[in-house]
């Protein structure tokens, strides 16, 4: 199964003429096939015929990189059975395919471990294998490639192993701790396969147990091979090492032959490995290091692999089979015909001999071809090989140049960096530069100052233009449109304040500045007197001062230019302080205009809305006339329905009409408030329309249920109950009529209609059947009482049952030893399970009673609650007689006096009715309750060991009974057709039993689901049923000791979303 064998002759194909390209792609499309097939979604083991077509790809190619090229593809993230699948294959390829495949998986490693990964953090049952099977492989691939003495196959001879290991004791050491990392891997993996399956044989025989299993068949072959090589490494170690160095050596390697050797007895005793695999038997106990000559005494465990069935070598052409002879298919059938019948002559004998000469011939041929083939593939590869070697040399030079201009590169952005700054010094030099004529750009800057200001106030008016707009758009809306014009009138008033709070500061911003211009020029002007006072003194100094006189004179005909220049720019911004309060002026009258557009505006929309507003309330009083329209013509049939002949025939619970009753009530109320808003605003009726249109329903609803609780009533409440209901539907109607008129609509008194309503409930509370077998005083007492009886009736189940296997054990051995044992086993653990299902429900039950009961005592609380704590008592009983009837039909088969049918109906019946019990316990549970998740827990694993139950029973059944060979040698043609005539009497008697008996059980599901209904009364029962039941009666409960009542139910049927069987709950 695992090991490569020689392939066939007959595999080959003949193609003369076909390229090397059509050869690969003919095997690339074998090998995605082979690929596809041995890794899919379905839960069952891997084909070794996908497999080993895969395995001979890697030989052919020399490699994995066909495997890998299509495994990359798969969506492994998907799937954890894929995933898992994909692990499986890839074992078996690391272990039977091409020494080169070990140094391909290298190249993906990290491909293998993202799945792991992948999988590791997911809750999934496969992908926590998965998680743990990666691990493994990549394990395995480190230590091949480290060691690549050892090959993936770990066969090597003691010879290689010493050669391996050396001389070194530190070498040595070293490869024994890999070894035993090694070891742990694999026997962490089958832990985990084991963890997940149950051993009994009906799981291993099952294709999900195989799918599981199926890997390990490679895990025993690494363990066998490395626990034969630790021995020996061990026994080398402790030859050159002290015993107390080796002591971690020695307990690691005993707790690994531990469990390697319960993994080898586990597997060994299922049957899906006694025909696929020879498991070893390991020794009691591990070797003895410390004494040299206990390694004469091992001996090397051997993994034996059968040979494979041959319809299993060959289903499929491998490659392409050649096209032969026409007559290949008749042949064939002839050689079928020849095996059954026998030879029609004696001449066939020489023609096989013919064409067993004929494809000897065809093979010799097909071998030369192969040759040539093979020679051609090897000239080609060379051929790539000398690209291969041009391509790299030509990868190198451009390396190389890559690597000059990343220096030139380099070069250059150091002649950058000087240049900037070189340029960082430019520009201190031409900000000196700019400091020194900041001077004479002063003028110039007010200008572009004032210029940059005009800009801004034109940007102003824009703004305020799309702020228009925007306010235009926003008065489109109602009530909130208002107060969003409100708040942007607010916010335009603001910005043309501040527009002129900036306007008045730019004002006097000039005027100071034409200030300090007068003030320089009167400066100028005293310089110019105080020099005029300087060249009258000088005069009068005399003729040797007449040189100082020409030069105050020219000096006086500077100042004098000064002040002609000062005063030409003081005239320039006195001119441009004028344009700018002409262009202020005009801004404002502007503004002043759109205020009053705007306020004009804001006129008409106030009208408008004014008009939207009339038309909301006209449209909410329609609404509300059309809801209460439509709820009087709802109510109308509802009051119609009482005098409908075919309502008669429907009926209805006291208890469902109680609740109809109070939810109307309720919807009073609702309605009451509704009225009030909206007598207060009558803008919005959506509280009064929600109010009405479930009052209406509510109300309908209580009327009919009210008329079909009638049915059942008798006469004197009957006739009661039908005239409430027509006052009620009256009053109901006389309201929706006055909620369509606006006049009557402000005297309209909803409370009118709880009178009727009232008057429903009391009746209805009055026909509630009462419980006639249990005080409501004694329910507390009660229900301790019925669980403590519960848990001892699963204590003395499981303890007949133990005696029962002790009596099996004696009385039987064998097969049928086997059988018991199994079916007592899984009973055990079915009663383990239902005893640890009623200790949690217990707790949650007291954890129910403490934060339910609030002040009251325990027995007030059972007692308010009545009807929840009788279908607690029911369920507690239906468990434990569930539990002894399961004993009772094992004790049955096991004496061989019962049906193995009847052990089966017993696993259905003790799992639907511990559902009933968890249902039970969680109708008044608090959902984040600690306790309710364990009690779910629990009916989960209960389901399990039923199913368990079920299972064992019917693969110990399949083995018991005796299937009786047919025998026909003996009859003739007409005792053939007589036998035929009276099997066909037979089988038409035994189907109309069948039809007979599922009339039957029809009928006693017909009569279970009544006795359940009566019982339970169950508050959502649909009014249209017809009942039986006669109008004067009243349904009584039957005693809480009877069989609890519980919904039929095919086999096998499970909740998948509880996990429990489903059950109809009763008493609560």
């Amino acid at each position: 199964m695992n090991s490569i064998k020689n392939v066939p002759a007959r595999v080959l194909s003949r193609r003369p003429g076909h390229s090397l390209e059509a050869e690969r792609e003919q095997f690339d499309k074998t090998q995605a096939i082979s690929i596809s097939k041995a890794i899919n979604t379905q839960e069952a083991p891997v084909k070794e015929k996908h497999a080993r077509r895969i395995i001979l790809g890697t030989h052919h190619e020399k490699g994995a990189f066909t495997f890998w090229s299509y495994a990359i593809g798969l969506p492994l993230p998907s799937s954890s059975i894929l995933s898992w699948k994909f692990c499986h294959v890839l074992h078996k390829v690391l272990r039977d395919g091409h020494p080169n495949v070990l140094h391909d998986c290298q190249r993906y490693r990290s491909n293998i471990r993202e799945i792991g990964d992948l999988w590791g953090h997911l809750h999934d049952r496969y992908g926590q294998l998965v998680n743990i099977y990666t691990k493994f492989l990549l394990t395995k691939i480190s230590f091949h490639l480290k060691h690549p003495e050892f090959p993936a196959g770990l066969e090597v001879t003691d010879e290689v192993l010493e050669k391996a290991a050396g001389t070194d004791v530190n070498n040595v050491f070293q490869l024994t701790v890999e070894m035993f990392d090694y070891m742990d891997c694999a026997l962490k993996l089958s832990e985990s396969v084991f963890r997940q399956l149950n051993t009994a044989i009906a799981v291993s025989q099952m294709s999900s147990g195989q799918c599981r299993l199926a890997p390990l068949i490679q895990v025993i072959q690494d363990c066998s091979h490395l626990y034969h090589y630790t021995v020996k490494l061990m026994f080398q170690l402790h030859s050159c090492l002290p015993a107390d160095t080796l002591q971690g050596h020695r307990d690691r390697f005993h707790e690994q032959f531990h469990s390697l050797r319960n993994f080898f007895r586990r597997a060994s005793d299922m049957l899906y490995f006694k025909r696929l695999i020879q498991i070893p038997r390991l020794p009691e106990g591990p070797p003895n290091f410390l004494r040299a000559s206990a390694l004469a005494e091992h001996i090397k465990p051997v993994v034996v692999i059968p040979e494979e069935a041959s319809e299993d070598e060959e289903p499929e052409n491998l490659i392409e089979i050649g096209t032969g002879p026409p007559a290949a298919e008749p042949a064939v059938v002839a050689d079928l015909f020849e095996q059954t019948f026998g030879p029609p002559n004696g001449s066939m004998k020489d023609d096989r001999d013919l064409q067993m000469e004929t494809l000897k011939r065809e093979v010799e041929t097909l071998r030369t071809e192969l040759d040539k083939i093979q020679l051609e593939a090897q000239r080609y590869v060379a051929q790539l090989k000398g690209q291969v070697n041009a391509l790299e040399a030509e990868l190198e030079e451009q390396r190389k140049q890559k690597q000059k201009a990343l220096v030139d590169n380099e070069q250059l952005h150091h002649e950058v960096a000087r240049l900037r700054t070189a340029q960082l010094e430019g520009e201190r030099d031409h900000g000196l530069r700019e400091e020194a004529e900041k001077k004479a750009c002063a003028t110039e800057a007010r200008y572009n100052k004032l210029k940059e200001k005009h800009s801004e106030l034109i940007n102003t008016h824009a703004e305020l233009l799309r702020k228009n707009a925007d306010t235009a758009k926003q008065l489109t809306v109602t009530q909130q449109s208002q107060e969003e014009v409100a708040r942007v009138k607010e916010q335009l008033a603001f910005q043309v304040e501040q527009v002129k709070r900036e306007s008045e500061m730019k004002l006097e911003e000039q005027s100071d500045q034409l200030e300090k211009l007068k003030r320089e020029l009167e400066a100028k002007a005293g310089e110019l007197v105080r020099a005029q006072a300087a060249l009258s003194r000088a005069e009068q100094s005399g003729l040797e001062l007449s040189s100082k006189l020409d030069a105050l004179s020219a000096e006086k005909d500077t100042l004098s230019s000064v002040v002609r220049q000062r005063q030409a720019e003081l005239e320039e911004a006195q001119s441009l302080v004028r344009e700018k309060e002409e262009t202020l002026s005009q801004e404002q009258q502007r503004s002043s205009r759109e205020r009053g557009e705007l306020q004009g505006r804001l006129a008409d929309k106030e009208s408008q809305e004014q008009g939207l507003q009339r038309r909301l309330l006209d449209e909410q009083f329609a609404m509300l006339r059309v809801t209460a329209a439509e709820a009087e013509r709802i109510l109308q049939d509802a009051v119609g329905k009482l005098d409908d002949p075919l309502h008669l025939r429907c009926t209805s619970s006291p208890d469902y009409l109680v609740s109809r009753a109070q939810a109307a009530l309720d919807a009073v109320s609702a309605l009451q408030k509704g009225h009030a808003q909206y007598l207060i605003s009558r803008a919005d009726a959506s509280a009064l329309v929600a109010a009405l249109t479930r009052f209406s329903h509510l109300a309908a609803d209580t009327i009919v249920h009210g008329g079909a609780t009638s049915h059942l009533a008798p006469t004197d409440p009957a006739d009661r109950l039908i005239d409430t209901c027509r006052e009620c539907g009256a009053r109901a109607l006389e309201l929706l009529r006055q909620l369509q008129d606006q006049q009557a609509l402000l005297q309209a008194q909803p409370g009118l209609v709880q009178t009727p309503l009232q008057g429903i409930l009391q009746l209805g509370q009055e026909l509630q059947p009462k419980s006639l077998d249990v005080r409501q005083e004694e329910l507390g007492a009660m229900v301790d009482k019925e669980m403590a009886a519960t848990s001892a009736a699963i204590e003395d189940a499981v303890r007949r049952i133990e005696d029962m296997m002790n009596q099996a054990r004696h009385a039987s051995s064998g097969v049928k030893l086997e059988v018991n044992e199994r079916i007592l086993n899984s009973c055990t653990d079915l009663m383990k399970a239902i005893r640890l299902l009623v200790t949690t429900s217990t707790s949650l039950q007291k954890e129910i009673v403490e934060s339910g009961r609030g002040a009251a005592t325990q027995q007030e609380f059972y007692a308010k609650n009545s009807r929840w704590t009788e279908g607690l008592i029911s369920a507690s009983k239906a468990v434990g007689w569930g539990a002894t009837q399961l004993v009772e039909s094992a004790d049955k088969v096991v004496l061989h006096t019962g049906k193995y049918e009847e052990l089966i109906v017993c696993s259905h019946e003790i799992a639907a009715s511990t559902a009933q019990l968890v249902a039970a316990s969680k109708v008044k549970a608090d959902k984040h309750s600690p306790h309710l998740s364990r009690l779910q827990e629990c009916s989960r694993a209960v389901n399990e060991m039923a199913a368990s139950v079920v299972a064992s029973t019917r693969s110990g059944q399949e083995q018991i009974e005796d299937r009786d060979t047919m025998d026909f040698s003996g009859l003739s043609l007409i005792k053939l057709k007589k036998q035929e005539m009276e099997t066909q009497v037979r089988v038409l008697e035994l189907e109309k039993t069948l039809e007979a008996e599922r009339v039957r059980l029809g009928e006693l599901r017909k009569q279970h689901y009544m006795l359940a209904g009566a019982v339970g009364a169950p508050g959502e029962e649909e009014p249209s049923r017809p009942s039986a039941a006669p109008r004067g009666g009243t349904s009584k409960k039957p005693p809480l000791a009877q069989k609890p009542s519980v919904a039929p139910r095919q086999d096998h049927q499970l909740d998948k979303k509880d996990g429990s069987y489903a059950a109809q709950l009763v008493h609560y």
